[in-house]
């Protein structure tokens, strides 16, 4: 099958601090220095299959590795594409919006009669950006939720029925 026009590219989750959309990939001389300080080793970069103004940009796979918002990353950036944030978790809170997590209630088993919860138990952030209602089930504060990914790295259910939306498909 041949297609006459390119498929629509899905939005990708950016390390911390990120420019959003087209001002990111301006800014980012691709010089891989925030995949090198990640000690977590969750940054990943783009290839040139995902076009020239993407290729060789970070971005993180949380399913693989989650960020630990160490926000080294944002340090090291010599052209604040990762705009620098200071590692304190008040501060993270407030000025990191990777994305948002969401949870698809037909795959959680906390909502299917199991009790779970895991996703709460790796959350940076629980009972503020992710608490527990009833029988486990997870409830995302969005104002909250940095989008980190550590959720949906621990959840245990395949496919994972939560997800993290990167912060450039997230509704303003």
């Amino acid at each position: 099958m041949v297609r006459s026009e390119a498929a629509p590219k899905k939005a990708v989750l950016r390390p911390p601090g990120a420019l959003l959309g087209s001002d990111f990939s301006a800014a980012c001389i691709r010089c891989f220095q925030c995949g090198s300080v990640c000690p977590s080793q969750c940054i990943q970069f783009r290839s040139l299959s995902d076009g020239l103004t993407e290729a060789y940009t970070p971005y993180i796979e949380p399913r693989e590795i989650a960020c630990i918002l160490c926000m080294k990353c944002t340090e090291i950036c010599p052209t604040d594409a990762l705009t620098p944030i200071t590692n304190d978790p008040e501060v993270i809170a407030t000025e990191v919006k990777m994305g948002t997590a969401w949870v698809n209630e037909g795959l959680c088993y906390s909502f299917n009669d199991r009790i779970c919860g895991v996703c709460y138990y790796a959350c940076p952030y629980p009972d503020e950006a992710l608490r527990l209602g009833e029988g486990a089930r997870p409830y995302i504060n969005e104002d909250a939720c940095v989008g980190c990914g550590n959720c949906e790295r621990a959840c245990i259910h395949l496919p994972q029925a939560v997800r993290i939306e990167p912060a450039s498909e997230v509704p303003s």
